[in-house]
């Protein structure tokens, strides 16, 4: 075991540990040991932190810059990420076992976001009213909402940063990050760009730590104006029992059970690559993973067959290295539980057309690409977020009882459809009940395009130029333009 790296919080511009020296470690999923240690914030840390984004917020340089100059430092944070996107890749897949070539590009991409999102800061425009009063100019301007708490989890932590802080910085707040307590590393080195870039001290936040007292600490924070939350439902109740302290605008992005829908008419090949990318990408370790597959009955056969060869030469191993396919689970949590969920659906009467078991040779968190044929919707598998490799197959023979398939979930983040024909695509893609909806096509994402759930995968939206209005409240200012005295209220007419 090599050395192990101590890291630290960024409080108010500073790098500080836990104020009682609290620290906890953070283990490599590829090899089982533990190789950096990360400070256990404690409520007087959080509240450090949370005054500290107050009075960078009502006070000092942040307050008085114009939309432009904010713009700028957001810029330089996009310019400085696509800099050290190797870096921070790096660190992001040894504390997560996520592969390097996908974290690397993905930290360079989300450099655009920032980017985006300094474009849009002096866009903010408030409106004038035609008010039905004379000698009354009614206007409104849109103003910052004060501190956001955003509370990240581990698997797609730098792009749910972005979304979360672009807007918010673009709109004038200030921000306290919770890191997730799974891996936090890569978002504290992220911490080490905000000063390079401009940002006064206290601008941006990040603490790390467990939900209790870490994230309690900050979700119910007396100073917090708005929460953005990713992660699960259990925890996201607890963050709505918290807001009920500040009354806290509240964003919850959930995860989900994404069907992935394909029709007689589809590209095999296409929808065949599709269909692994959704499930088999970052180990199935993704919000949007389409994790259950309706295939219509007449290409059923010929679809699995294609996709389960395919599933069997996917390469397991190291995800530092470049011939890696598919990495380890981030935690060892995760791999028990999809272990004991597929053991459930076998004993329900599902089939294992490829993997199920943990693959042979590998020490840390690994587990085979799965594909289960399930024989009924009311198998558990089919609408328990697993978030790993494992996916639940089922045939169907008309578009209806697709549709009603697909809905009947609790969860409604995703969806993905393949079909050629145009008119099947605008129906399906109204009758989903989804916040994104697919076509022929699966994971794409834009700092343009807006994306959220609906039911169980949560509620608001994050990219996409509205974010921005969601980080800013309306202020209505009425003028009297006329010269005279106001009338006697008491005189009514």
């Amino acid at each position: 075991m090599g050395e192990i790296r101590p890291y630290s919080m960024l409080i108010d511009g500073e790098w500080a540990g836990a104020s009682d020296g609290g620290m906890f470690d953070s283990v490599n999923p590829a090899t089982g040991e533990v190789w950096c240690r990360v400070p256990e914030a404690t409520a007087e840390d959080v509240d450090r932190a949370v005054r500290a984004a107050d009075r960078s917020f009502m006070s000092g340089p942040w307050a008085g810059m114009v939309p432009s100059q904010r713009g700028k430092c957001l810029r330089r944070l996009g310019d400085l990420l696509a800099d050290r996107s190797e870096a921070l890749g790096r660190t992001e897949s040894i504390d997560t076992g996520k592969m390097l070539k996908e974290t690397r590009w993905q930290a360079k991409y989300i450099a655009e976001f920032f980017h985006f999102y300094a474009g849009c800061a002096d866009k903010i425009s408030g409106e004038t009213l035609p008010i039905d009063k004379p000698d009354l100019f009614v206007f409104t301007r849109r103003e910052p909402l004060g501190v956001v708490a955003a509370v990240v989890p581990w698997n797609s932590q730098l792009f749910l940063v972005a979304v979360k802080i672009g807007p918010a910085l673009a709109a004038g707040n200030t921000v306290v990050i919770k890191a997730s307590e799974h891996a936090s590393a890569a978002l504290l080195e992220f911490g080490e760009l905000i000063e390079e870039a401009g940002f006064p001290p206290g601008v941006v936040n990040i603490v790390t730590g467990h939900g209790d007292p870490c994230g309690k600490a900050l979700t119910s924070h007396p100073l917090v104006a708005r929460i953005s939350f990713t992660g699960g439902p259990r925890a996201a109740r607890h963050v709505l029992y918290n807001s009920a302290e500040n009354f806290a605008e509240v964003t919850l992005e959930l995860g989900g059970k994404s069907p992935f829908i394909v029709f007689e008419d589809a590209d095999i090949e296409s929808a065949v690559n599709g269909a692994i990318a959704g499930i088999f990408g970052a180990t199935g370790q993704s919000c949007v993973a389409g994790s259950r597959l309706y295939l219509h009955e007449d290409i059923a056969s010929k679809f699995l067959s294609k996709m389960t060869e395919r599933a069997r030469d996917i390469r397991i191993g190291d995800p530092l290295a470049e011939e890696t396919q598919m990495g380890p689970l981030c935690t060892t949590g995760q791999l028990e539980s999809i272990e004991r969920e597929v053991a459930l659906a076998i004993g329900e009467g599902a089939k294992v057309l490829c993997g199920g078991k943990r693959p042979e040779g590998l020490s840390g968190t690994f587990y085979e690409p799965t594909i289960l044929d399930c024989p009924r919707q009311d198998l558990r598998i089919v609408d328990t977020e697993l978030f790993g490799p494992v996916l639940a197959v089922q045939r169907f023979r008309t578009e209806d009882e697709v549709v009603l398939l697909a809905n009947d979930s609790r969860h409604g983040l995703a969806a993905g459809i393949f079909t050629r024909s145009g008119a099947r695509q605008m129906r399906m893609s109204k009758a989903i009940r989804a916040g994104i909806v697919w076509i022929n096509t699966y994971r794409a994402i834009s700092p343009i395009a807006e994306f959220g759930g609906v039911k169980g995968s949560g509620y608001g939206r994050e990219s996409g130029f509205q974010a921005m209005y969601d980080y800013t409240r309306p202020k209505t200012v009425w003028v009297n333009t006329s010269d005279e005295p106001m009338a006697n209220p008491f005189v009514m007419r």
